[in-house]
């Protein structure tokens, strides 16, 4: 029994080292060599106070984009989904009333032409950002709360609209905070 277990609590030693002391200052490094340092992109709020570019905000007024659902309103605290699988009926009833509200606050849109990051949650509940298509879909109902012109609106959309990383990872993208911003400053 000693053969055995001298080994094991010298890994479990060696493991407990690497993990929790060499891993989490290798890491700690990586994010002091980012501009922020790991902190989070704040962008100065002009009557004081910041907001965090990273991490997903909740907007339900007529003037500005909405962003995508959360499972955890948002709450960077508690990071998650729902972990409600794409046939459970409480998943499906959640997805319905979505898009039934998203419909009643856009009268011209077909159900058919609602992409999904409108209606169902990402996988963290803290998705800062949305697709063109998500942004482009609403952009008649913000030009028409703000008493802009809707291709002005558009223009903005594709102005804030970031490229996929180095032209090949990922997916086009628009941080909603930025573009809601970039919307109030808009004259």
């Amino acid at each position: 029994m000693k053969q055995n277990l001298v080994p094991a609590l010298r890994l479990t030693l060696v493991t407990l080292v690497i993990f929790s002391g060499l891993y989490t200052l290798v890491l700690w490094a990586a994010a002091q060599a980012l501009p922020t340092h790991g902190l989070g992109e704040r962008i100065e709020r002009s009557e004081g106070g910041y907001f965090y570019a990273n991490i997903g905000q909740v907007f339900t007024e007529e003037r500005y984009f909405w962003s995508r659902p959360s499972a955890v309103d948002y709450n960077a605290a508690g990071s998650g989904g729902s972990n409600k699988g794409p046939t459970n009926p409480d998943y499906l009833a959640t997805v319905q009333a979505r898009i039934d509200t998203f419909l009643a606050h856009h009268p011209g849109v077909r159900r058919a032409d609602i992409p999904a990051d409108l209606v169902t949650a990402s996988g963290s509940g803290l998705d800062p950002n949305i697709s063109p298509q998500a942004a482009l879909v609403q952009a008649a109902r913000v030009a028409g709360a703000r008493g802009l012109e809707v291709s002005r609106v558009e223009a903005l959309v594709r102005q804030n609209t970031e490229p996929r990383l180095f032209g090949i990872f990922g997916k086009e993208k628009i941080n909603v905070l930025r573009l809601n911003l970039a919307l109030d400053a808009m004259k």
